[in-house]
């Protein structure tokens, strides 16, 4: 992990941002003190937010039956 101070952070924010979207972690520093951390952001997908409620023993969830679209109420 690279640490940058706050007065490195503003002069360049911009090419401190592109290393942390290439995978790096930043400490941001002042006076010699982690103040922040720059991290990649993750990728969620939906099915990891709501594992832990699927897998709860209580949780019965069952997909409703496919059927064909309904008609369409045309507009006025």
């Amino acid at each position: 992990m690279r640490t940058v101070q706050v007065v490195e952070v503003k002069a360049k924010l911009s090419s401190i941002l592109a290393a942390v979207e290439a995978g790096e972690e930043i400490a941001i520093t002042r006076r010699g003190r982690v103040v922040a951390r720059l991290v990649p952001e993750s990728t969620r997908k939906a099915a990891d937010l709501f594992r832990a409620f699927w897998e709860e023993p209580d949780t019965d969830l069952e997909a409703p039956p496919d059927q064909p679209p309904g008609p369409v109420k045309p507009l006025d």
